[in-house]
C-alpha cells in the first residue's frame, strides 16, 4: 500500500494540505491522487469510526460464522452476493477454515438477528449451518482503543 494510502487509512479526515506535508508532495497532486483512487474504486467510501458503548440506543452487532456449498460456476460469489444484499449484513468475507463466509449484522435488538438468521439466512438454497456470536464489548476497532479509559476496578483482585 503506497503511503497516500496508509496515512488515509489511519485518518482519512486529514486535508489535502496536511497530507501533502507529510509526504512532500504539493497540495493538488495529493488531491490528484485521492480523486484517481476514488474514481478508480480503490477508495470506496468515508466512514467515522463509532464508541458505541457512549452511544444511547447503540445497535445491537452479531459475527455469524456460515457454511455453504459452493454452487457449480460461480462458487461462493452467489450465495455471498445474495447475503451482501440484506440490509442488516454490514461485511461479508469469504475465510479459509473452519467455516466459509464470515458477516457482520447489526439489528436492533438481539431478537432482530435472532429472526434474521432463523427466518432469512439459514433458509436460503445452499446455507448448510451458522453460528452467531453476538459482539457484547469493543476493545479495539480498526488500530483504535475504545470503550472507557482508566482502570476497572471490578477486576482487581487482592488476596
Amino acid at each position: 500500500m503506497d503511503k497516500l494510502l496508509q496515512i488515509l487509512s489511519g485518518n482519512a479526515r486529514l486535508e489535502a494540505r496536511k497530507i501533502a506535508v507529510m509526504m512532500g508532495e504539493s497540495e493538488e497532486a495529493v488531491q490528484k491522487q485521492i480523486e484517481t483512487y476514488e474514481k478508480a474504486g480503490v477508495i470506496r467510501g468515508y466512514k467515522p469510526l463509532l464508541d458505541y458503548d457512549k452511544i444511547e440506543d447503540a445497535p445491537v452487532e452479531a459475527i455469524i460464522e456460515v457454511r455453504v456449498s459452493p454452487q457449480r460456476n460461480y462458487g461462493f460469489e452467489e450465495i455471498a452476493r445474495r447475503i451482501a444484499d440484506y440490509d442488516e449484513v454490514e461485511s461479508v468475507y469469504l475465510m479459509s477454515g473452519g467455516y466459509d463466509l464470515h458477516l457482520r449484522v447489526v439489528g436492533h435488538s438481539f431478537k432482530d438477528i435472532a429472526l434474521f438468521v432463523s427466518q432469512r439466512l439459514a433458509v436460503l438454497d445452499g446455507v448448510l449451518s451458522t453460528a452467531t456470536h453476538f459482539l457484547l464489548s469493543r476493545y479495539k476497532e480498526n488500530g483504535v482503543i475504545m470503550g472507557k479509559t482508566g482502570i476497572d476496578e471490578r477486576r482487581n483482585i487482592s488476596l
